[in-house]
């Protein structure tokens, strides 16, 4: 009897330690220094092999007591397969919660405000985090997965940084940010002056592209898209450059001649009036405010002071002494 009083006492002494132990491990960093480690967990895999996976990736972290520690937490079902990072000071306790949440090791892509659709579609190509899903895609095809609205997808992609998971399809980059696009114009076009010459929400896009691609100074946007609208106003021709270019396509190499303005496609506003049938570019939320809510102005014509801003005229004797001063 001594004996055997003696092995319980024992034992339960070992299994205290051994408890206090292990609860000490979970809550101690698995590394506290260095770059963060990048591990990932396969769909279907089971604690025990996610466990295994993590360490053979290169944590310093025992797979059996990391298994243990979903089972005592009753997590071990909860894991998410994915990709993820081991970030210095990370405990084994948050390293379990970490893929129960699914807080995947993330990227981002940035789309530059002014881009055309062709930039954005290569920044997309280009991002390694991404699964290239639409790289086999006409713009076409690639728009009839993201929206059956439209069918031309210039403009109708917001520029933003935009995070995503390792292996996301590009896909979701597209759909979020057509979504973007459309709960930015619809929060504009809702807020518009009902004296604008719009038809649809899509003209002031158009309209919104062209300011973006016009204006070097951001304070000058809503005056820019007064003159436009001034412009459309009263049947005059927008006679806008970025239009040309646009649709000069890879006949542009960095400078218009007057053959250009004289060639008519569908894009040039010096041959046509009105607006270009799609953007011309990837608007911001400025230049949509802008084409929404002009500034009220008088005047019809501008002119770069080659310094970034622009001197605005009411007629064309006060334009043509502006474009002398500053172009000639």
């Amino acid at each position: 009897m001594p004996f055997i009083r003696k092995f319980i006492v024992a034992s339960a002494i070992l299994a205290v330690v051994g408890a206090t132990g292990f609860t000490y491990w979970a809550k101690q960093p698995i590394t506290s220094a260095g770059a963060p480690i990048e591990f990932s967990v396969t769909p279907g895999s089971g604690v025990a092999a996610a466990s295994q996976q993590i360490a053979a990736a290169g944590v310093p972290v025992n797979p059996f007591l990391l298994s243990l520690l979903a089972r005592a937490t009753q997590k071990s079902g909860k894991i998410k397969a994915g990709t993820y990072e081991l970030k210095p000071g990370t405990t084994p306790r948050r390293l379990i919660d970490q893929m129960v949440r699914g807080e995947f090791a993330q990227e981002a892509l940035t789309i530059i405000e002014g881009w055309t659709f062709r930039q954005m579609r290569q920044a997309v190509a280009s991002s390694r985090g991404l699964k290239h899903d639409t790289a086999q895609l006409s713009d076409r095809e690639l728009m009839a997965k993201v929206t059956a609205e439209f069918k031309e997808p210039e403009g109708l992609f917001f520029p933003d940084t935009y995070l995503f998971a390792k292996g996301a399809s590009d896909l979701q980059i597209y759909k979020q940010a057509h979504t973007m696009l459309m709960n930015h114009l619809t929060a504009a076009w809702e807020k518009r002056d009902p004296s604008l010459p719009y038809k649809t929400p899509y003209q002031a896009l158009i309209m919104a592209s062209i300011v973006e691609k016009e204006t070097g100074q951001k304070s000058e946007r809503g005056t820019i898209a007064g003159v436009f609208i001034n412009r459309l106003k009263i049947g005059m021709l927008l006679q806008t450059d970025p239009t040309v270019i646009y649709g000069m396509g890879a006949r542009y190499d960095g400078k218009i001649r007057k053959r250009d303005l004289e060639t008519d496609t569908p894009y040039n506003t010096y041959t046509r009036s009105g607006l270009p049938p799609t953007p011309i570019a990837l608007p911001g939320v400025e230049s949509l405010a802008a084409a929404l809510g002009p500034d009220q102005t008088d005047a019809l014509y501008f002119v770069s002071r080659g310094d970034g801003t622009s001197h605005f005229s009411g007629n064309l004797t006060d334009h043509n002494r502006a474009v002398n001063k500053y172009q000639r």
